[in-house]
């Protein structure tokens, strides 16, 4: 924790600095961004072949799945997919289809069960794939069982997370994947904390709603009465990682810190400052001392449209009915701020692309986080390699 402490410390020194210099962290110029890239179905499926299918999608957390023979299923970019944890104890995922006639093998949501028996013709599969059981087999006719086991797709469980790619065959490394940001998410030991619940809310394009994630240039005029008295607008520290960003926002109390030994300031987290940590291409998780919410982004099932799922989790259970009461009711008033203020704006937002007003959304130099995730979506769909790798404010 020490060097990551030095790294929070460094982050709080800059963004105390940005307070009391009315000033903030800066890309070298402003950024176009066509507004064709937000409407295009030619192009959203680009970013669904080449990046949401390729790359790890962190779709579950290990707390999710505590249990032996515990499992997760659910619809994702319309590909129904469900993770398992088999007697090994290790977390798997596959297509939740059954290869005699592709029915979906369970319904969507959680459960704890060893196999799979399939509503519609009764083919059992054994919660690590395997088909382990054909319906009056002696009546169906010679098959090759080793090709009808479930489709396992890369899966790869770290730092409390699950990642998965929705491609069979791609390799994945998690670790490598998230890079820098591996140590934040081991540090907070996600494996032992209690999850509280989910909801998804619907959106506009998912750039849109991304792209409302990664500046808070917004919070004084979108979120007057809420964000905005915790923390000054247009104040932001930017540290990338590979594709990925810590996205530091100092609080109104930041100068608190001034009253405490430099070496201490890493450890004061909510504390003056908060951190979103951000991987791409869709997962934003905001840790508060009330309560964690992450947000996980799936586009679809039109280039207009997203489905966020807003989960809420705690370092431990209220041990009461009024902590969890109180607890439910900090979850929901942080999701209605989300849903009422920024996803009612990223509608009104996908409108006025769709309107014809302009031909180029602008980012500026003081939405550097923007700036970042747009060079990495453009790195990702060009296939020449001619790309150069995105550096954050270079």
């Amino acid at each position: 924790m020490t060097q990551l402490y030095e790294q929070y410390g460094d982050a709080a020194e800059r963004m105390l600095h940005f307070v009391e210099t009315r000033t903030t962290d800066q890309a070298p110029d402003i950024m176009q961004v066509p507004v064709k890239d937000y409407l295009d179905p030619g192009r959203w499926q680009m970013e669904m072949d080449r990046i949401f299918m390729r790359l790890p999608l962190m779709l579950a957390l290990t707390i999710e799945l505590p249990n032996i023979n515990d499992y997760k299923a659910m619809s994702v970019l319309g590909k129904p997919v469900v993770i398992t944890r088999a007697k090994d104890g290790r977390a798997r995922a596959f297509l939740n289809v059954c290869k005699h006639r592709a029915m979906h093998l369970v319904g969507e949501g959680t459960g704890n069960c060893a196999r799979f028996a399939c509503p519609y013709h009764g083919w059992t599969y054994a919660n690590d794939g395997k088909l382990i059981g054909i319906a009056e087999a002696s009546t169906f006719g010679n098959v090759d069982r080793e090709t009808l086991h479930m489709t396992e797709l890369p899966c790869d469980e770290q730092a409390g997370m699950i990642f998965v790619i929705l491609t069979p065959g791609l390799e994945i490394d998690a670790k490598a994947w998230m890079g820098g940001m591996y140590e934040d998410f081991a540090a907070l030991g996600l494996e032992k904390w209690y999850y509280h619940k989910a909801r998804p809310m619907e959106g506009a394009n998912w750039k849109v709603a991304y792209d409302g994630y990664l500046e808070g240039y917004h919070f004084q005029a979108a979120h007057t009465n809420t964000v905005a008295t915790r923390t000054p607008s247009n104040r932001a520290d930017y540290e990338g990682f590979g594709p990925h960003i810590r996205l530091g926002f100092p609080q109104h109390s930041i100068t608190r810190l001034k009253d405490l030994p430099r070496g201490e300031w890493g450890a004061q987290e909510n504390n003056g400052y908060d951190f979103i940590r951000m991987l791409f291409p869709n997962f934003s998780f905001f840790l508060a001392p009330e309560m964690c919410q992450f947000a996980q982004l799936f586009p679809g099932p039109t280039p207009d449209r997203n489905t966020t799922v807003l989960n809420y989790i705690f370092p431990e259970k209220p041990d009461t009915e009024e902590g969890m009461r109180a607890l439910d009711e900090m979850c929901d008033f942080f999701y209605n701020v989300v849903l009422e203020e920024d996803y009612f704006l990223g509608l009104k937002v996908q409108n006025g692309l769709e309107s014809g007003a302009m031909a180029h959304q602008t980012f500026g130099r003081n939405e550097p986080g923007n700036q970042f995730f747009h060079r990495w979506i453009a790195y990702f769909l060009d296939e020449t390699g001619q790309t150069p790798v995105p550096v954050m404010k270079g």
